[in-house]
């Protein structure tokens, strides 16, 4: 159950029917009627801790009469949902002063704004907002906690939980940080080259194994006849890298975040292929990512992070502010790009690098659901290109990285509407993506790697 969160089972445990109190089928029904969050089982720990200060005591207790049986007894004397709701919506920080790195990409948009416009502040939080060089970085200062979150790639946090380049740590995505917002950026020199199926031995970069850029450039690729592991090279580069690597003519392409494509052609070294949105529109790009041992630690901190980044994209995601959001991201400390570049970016009125200015205004788009078929999409290109093996729960996954609940109340505090459901079908390149049917959609590909 919930009080040893852990998605694959060696620790968990349910009541009889598959959940924490053992009136439902299962622990995702649980929480789809009961509300329960990190939060609540945040508080449920507190609460056994409480009663039983010494590890030895407690375990023995649980052992003795199970989990559930033990929550139902102490939630008579205070009911545990209560509790969490309470230290969520105004209980006071753990700690005020934390750490948050980002890469300086426009996908961070809302967890950089909230610091200079103010947005952490009124929360009465200090919060340092760390520029960090590359993912893998990120990635180790987090589970190392000097960061107490971070921003991240949308597939890191399932990566880490599940073991994949780290050790497993489970994380939680309480927030998409941004929707859209990448490029296939090619260099000058291929601009009569525009045809995929001609790309073979290419060079090609992404910003990180474990992202969305790595799978849509494969599923691109793919789709084209191009096989991503034999006929072309893919390189890991960081995104600040990206243009000079371009430059020198190191690689002969990316698919990166819009700051780096747009710096391209403000560079005059590269243009714009294909939007990402042009692949999937809707896609997940990055996250505001949290180890949930960290959650469980501090949750009114963890709370009011939320509500304060929650708060920060329902005001970039208005098309009116993103002038005055552009200016407060740009600088050295934040992005360090002309503020011509983020705005180009972000108000989706842009250069292509081929003579043309374009519109669209979607072409970055900050919706902070996370939608729980985002993630078994990820899963299933994880699957499809060898990074996982064997079989693979995608649901369970999905809901223990994915936090849909949390993001729901937080969404309302912040006034935006949340979705109804927790899971959509989308489209990718004209096939529709079924999050009930993953073994089905994985089967579907000529090229993979799966086994």
């Amino acid at each position: 159950m919930a009080l040893f969160d852990n998605p694959f089972g060696s620790r968990r445990r349910f009541g009889r029917r598959g959940c924490s109190c053992g009136a439902h089928a299962s622990q995702a029904e649980h929480e789809a009627a009961t509300g329960d969050t990190a939060i609540t089982r945040a508080v449920e720990q507190s609460m056994l801790r409480a009663v039983f200060p010494h590890e030895v005591e407690r375990r023995a207790f649980l052992s003795s009469v199970g989990a559930a049986t033990a929550l139902a007894a102490i939630s008579q004397i205070l009911p545990t949902r209560f509790a969490a709701e309470a230290f969520a919506e105004a209980g006071k920080p753990e700690k005020t002063d934390l750490k948050v790195g980002f890469i300086p990409i426009t996908c961070a948009t809302p967890i950089i704004m909230a610091k200079p416009m103010g947005f952490y502040e009124k929360q009465g939080l200090n919060v340092d907002v760390v520029k960090t060089a590359g993912w893998a970085v990120v990635r180790d200062k987090t589970l190392n906690k000097e960061y107490d979150a971070a921003h991240m790639l949308a597939p890191m946090p399932i990566a880490i939980t599940m073991g994949l380049g780290s050790n497993p740590v489970p994380f939680a995505v309480p927030a998409i940080e941004n929707v859209n917002g990448q490029a296939i950026c090619l260099a000058n020199k291929h601009r009569d080259n525009r045809d995929p199926k001609n790309w073979k031995g290419m060079k090609l970069a992404i910003p990180f194994d474990y992202s969305n850029h790595n799978y849509l450039l494969r599923y691109y690729l793919a789709e084209h006849g191009i096989d991503p592991d034999t006929d072309v090279q893919l390189r890991s580069v960081p995104p600040p890298e990206m243009v000079a690597n371009l430059r020198a003519d190191n690689i002969d392409g990316f698919l990166a975040p819009d700051n780096v494509v747009q710096r391209a052609v403000y560079d005059g070294v590269g243009f714009i292929h294909i939007l990402s949105k042009e692949i999937w529109d809707g896609h997940p790009c990055c996250s505001f990512s949290i180890a949930q041992e960290t959650v469980q630690q501090m949750p009114n901190a963890t709370a009011a992070l939320l509500r304060a980044i929650m708060e920060a994209t329902a005001y970039a995601s208005k098309a009116e502010n993103r002038k005055d959001v552009a200016a407060a991201i740009a600088p050295a400390n934040y992005l360090n790009q002309p503020l011509t570049v983020i705005e180009q970016v972000l108000t989706g009125t842009y250069a292509d690098g081929l003579g043309n200015v374009k519109k669209d205004p979607k072409r970055v788009a900050f919706d902070p659901f996370p939608y729980e078929s985002f993630a078994v999409w990820t899963l299933t290109q994880m699957k499809r290109w060898g990074q996982i093996k064997g079989d693979v729960d995608y649901k369970a996954v999905a809901q223990q990285v994915y936090r849909a609940t949390d993001a729901a109340k937080l969404m309302t505090q912040a006034g935006l509407t949340p979705p109804e459901v927790t899971t959509k079908t989308f489209v990718v390149m004209g096939k529709t993506f079924d999050p009930a049917k993953p073994k089905e959609y994985l089967d579907s590909f000529a090229i993979k790697r799966a086994s």
